[in-house]
């Protein structure tokens, strides 16, 4: 039986007992980040913000098997939120749908949820209307059409079926109750909301596809309530990825449990303890990227030479070489030579030590202490 099938559904409970202490613990978590990213001043806390809006974008997907470039996610939030990152990149449409959802999430964290918003994000997940080829219901609770929704994995003939979500005749009447739920008035800690939203959310598996990303979506919403700040400092969904079978496990465990979600609650606890950690890495980066610009102020960089320092403070994938920073800078091969060997004659690059046609370049990070 799964647990949309009880007669009780959906009266969720849960241990607060077993769960006061690690609540407490996030908590104290949650505050000390806040309190340390508000000492870092507006410039800093912008940088973080996009750093960590950047990743949720691209892990969300992930999640679902979807990669998504980096490079344009970053872009697009950057435009939204009115930061100049340097360089104009082509964006996709769908790039755009994905982060047009998650700043609504979390910039207008403490706007109602309704039905015309969710439909909303789902229109924005899939702009032209398909899923991969297939085409699905945009924008619409999925229909009878589509038959019964099952979360299945093996060989064709050879299905284990995980799950499978109530019908899309009890969609209306399930929507309404979880809407009206989520919009109400509760004495419940927010963190605790946040995770029975998501657990609710994806159990109920209104949408054809992009159940999961709305959940995380909804999740990072109530996070957001939860610290009554829209600026976002750690990666829900980040942490996720990283736990991406034990996530799933979870769930399907708990889909096929009792209406008591402390199993759920517990991880889902345990994974934001660990999002916030992580965190601490990002941060780092972040001060990293102010400390370089600090010592090296007044210095002379060139338009393109600050493009492509940035991409590299900013976590650059792979090796630099001449060629990349040509396509970076959008210039000439000889104009790269000449930005790079500026570079490396006032010591702000070094050269690697394979030399040929694979010499590469790693920016010098001048100590912080």
């Amino acid at each position: 039986m799964y647990i949309h099938e009880r007669k009780d559904w959906p009266k969720f409970t849960w241990e607060a007992a077993k769960l006061s202490a690690l609540l407490a613990d996030v908590r104290h978590q949650q505050g000390r980040l806040l309190g340390s990213m508000q000492a870092l001043g507006f410039d800093l806390r912008e940088q973080a913000s996009l750093k960590t809006l950047t990743q949720d974008v691209v892990k969300t997907s992930e999640i679902e098997g979807e990669k998504l470039d980096a490079e344009q996610v970053r872009s697009s939030i950057a435009r939204r939120l009115g930061m100049d990152i340097g360089g104009a990149t082509q964006i996709d449409r769908n790039v755009e749908g994905i982060v047009e959802m998650m700043l609504d999430a979390t910039r207008k964290f403490n706007a109602p949820l309704t039905e015309e918003r969710l439909l909303a994000w789902h229109a924005a997940l899939f702009p032209t209307g398909r899923s991969g080829m297939q085409r699905i219901a945009v924008g619409a609770w999925r229909g009878e059409a589509s038959g019964p929704m099952q979360v299945v994995s093996g060989p064709f003939g050879r299905e284990k079926v995980h799950y499978e979500a109530p019908s899309a005749g009890r969609l209306k009447k399930e929507m309404n109750r979880f809407l009206a739920w989520i919009n109400a008035t509760s004495d419940t800690d927010p963190v605790i909301l946040a995770a029975i939203a998501h657990f609710w959310f994806v159990t109920v598996h209104p949408f054809d596809d992009g159940n999961g990303r709305i959940a995380r979506a909804i999740a990072d919403m109530m996070l957001a309530r939860s610290e009554e700040c829209s600026e976002r400092f750690y990666s829900m969904s980040g942490q996720i990825q990283r736990e991406r079978n034990a996530y799933y496990e979870v769930l399907e465990r708990c889909q096929k449990g009792s209406l008591d979600l402390t199993v759920w609650i517990e991880w889902f606890l345990n994974c934001l303890k660990r999002a916030i950690a992580a965190s601490e890495e990002m941060l780092q980066a972040v001060l990293q990227k102010a400390h370089f610009w600090k010592i090296h102020a007044g210095e002379s960089f060139n338009d393109r030479q600050r493009l492509v320092v940035n991409r590299l403070l900013d976590g650059f994938e792979g090796k630099l070489t001449s060629s990349k920073w040509a396509k970076l800078a959008k210039c000439s091969q000889d104009t790269a030579s000449r930005d790079i060997a500026n570079l490396l004659e006032r010591d702000i690059l070094f050269k690697e030590q394979a030399g040929g046609r694979s010499t590469s370049y790693t920016l010098r990070i001048p100590a912080t202490h």
